[in-house]
């Protein structure tokens, strides 16, 4: 079976795609739709397409600037105020400079961030909307807006003091953190892993501009392979003679209840007319919270899921979406769904409570498990994209594997949750048979053995967010 680092080389012989168009509010209709059904009064209908999806604005926005001025805008950086990027900070610049925000051109300017807030969406100059959910903003205190003074950019530093970007056409405003705070997760209880993180002792004014970015994010961690931007994903698709692509993020490792209902999706897909839907397997990758399984453990996982056979690695594509998670349930499955369109996805598989989380005080959910997938169906500027809703599955103890759940014999069925997973893995302590590929569930051990073993200062390491 075939690894990871060789999926993106292979090409499924080509096969005829049917004549087909996706139907939406922007695209004219055609005959003899295939309906597709998000509940009881759904207004999306499906068409067959085949071609990808557009991006949203119709047009992927890459602010890369081009190698043979990268020289020049390094001298003119130089002569710059600067601001020093914190590592989600640099993890937003990732994510506009590749056009998963498209059509945004940089950190948001306060109308931007007003609207993100208070609509889900912007209005562009057509009148038309696109879905943005979450604010993508960058901060600065008193100190850097005094030194920022008159000027017009900026330029942005790593860590290392290496300038990656330069802000143009700048505008500073407040930044309301309580409101931005309630407005995005809807409370403003202590204890939100992103906002500890970025926000509370983030400085008090924001600054937005149109970023020029001078040369791709790399973070040498081994990973940079899979971190394939929209338009590489988008060619690879397309190589692939792709008529449809199906999206599926998570950011826990892949059981095989993951498996079947991407599988399932499939079968339906061509059920549905489609002759070669490639799945878009989409861990994200920018910052977690402590207790999440880190980035390069759940790509190991995945490469096993992969090589057991478990997933086609024929009609698969396994790629790194490098967004931070902010863990704001309804209001950000809206911007993970978002991104993937400028990706080429026309369908997003949306399960239980995504982006969801406890709440940090009482012990119960923050949010709704089914708002995730309602707030899809309906959400402003998202008409285009097909929402998949997550059939539920659990461990089928008369079958010995994990299947759909039946109500009808509920008796039968086993749930393993998260938590349970963990710590099973955590105890070496192995799952039913069937739940998870062997060489899956072996790495999800050994790192969970691994924080158990004393570093060589004789501290057990302990996790951290990845």
């Amino acid at each position: 079976m075939a690894s990871m680092a060789t999926l993106f080389a292979k090409t499924p012989t080509p096969s005829q795609p049917l004549p087909k168009s996706l139907n939406t509010h922007f695209i004219p209709r055609l005959k003899h739709a295939v309906l597709v059904r998000t509940g009881p009064r759904s207004r999306r209908s499906l068409r067959v397409s085949a071609s990808l999806i557009e991006p949203d604005g119709g047009k992927l926005v890459e602010l890369l600037v081009e190698e043979r001025l990268r020289g020049e805008k390094r001298r003119e950086a130089a002569g710059l105020p600067r601001i020093k990027l914190s590592r989600i900070d640099l993890e937003w610049v990732h994510v506009l400079s590749e056009g998963w925000a498209s059509p945004i051109r940089g950190f948001m300017r306060e109308s931007e961030f007003l609207q993100t807030l208070h609509f889900n969406a912007l209005r562009l100059d057509d009148g038309s909307f696109v879905n943005m959910s979450v604010p993508i903003v960058l901060d600065i205190d008193d100190a850097q807006k005094r030194r920022i003074g008159e000027s017009t950019r900026v330029a942005l530093l790593d860590s290392a003091d290496k300038v990656v970007a330069i802000l143009n056409d700048i505008e500073i405003y407040k930044h309301h953190k309580e409101e931005r705070i309630a407005r995005t997760w809807g409370t403003t209880a202590p204890g939100l892993p992103y906002v500890d993180e970025a926000i509370t002792n983030a400085g008090n004014w924001l600054i937005g501009g149109d970023l020029e970015v001078l040369e791709p994010i790399k973070y040498h961690d081994g990973l940079d392979r899979f971190r394939l931007s929209p338009a590489e994903l988008r060619e690879e698709f397309t190589k692939r003679n792709a008529d449809a692509v199906f999206a599926f993020q998570l950011r826990n490792p892949v059981h095989n209840g993951h498996a079947l209902l991407m599988t399932d999706t499939r079968r339906r897909l061509l059920e549905m007319g489609y002759k070669n839907p490639i799945l878009l397997l989409h861990p994200l990758g920018g910052y977690t919270k402590a207790d999440d399984v880190p980035l390069s453990w759940r790509m190991k996982q995945h490469e096993k899921v992969l090589e057991d056979g478990v997933l086609d690695p024929e009609t698969t594509v396994v790629s790194i979406f490098p967004s931070p998670m902010h863990y704001a349930g309804p209001t950000e499955v809206q911007w993970h769904a978002k991104a993937r369109i400028n990706a080429g996805a026309n369908f997003y598989i949306v399960g239980r409570d995504p982006a969801g989380m406890g709440h940090p005080i009482e012990k119960r959910d923050l949010y709704d498990a089914d708002h995730g997938k309602k707030v899809l169906s309906m959400a402003p500027g998202l008409e285009r994209l097909n929402i998949l809703p997550f059939k539920v599955a659990a461990y089928d103890k008369t079958q010995g594997k994990m299947a759909f759940f039946d109500p009808s014999r509920a008796q039968d069925f086993l749930f393993i949750s998260g938590t349970k997973m963990r710590t099973l893995a955590r105890n070496k302590e192995n799952p039913p048979e069937g739940f998870m590929c062997p060489g899956g569930w072996k790495v999800l051990v050994e790192y969970y053995d691994s924080l158990a073993v004393p570093a060589e200062n004789g501290k057990v390491p302990q996790a951290v967010p990845a």
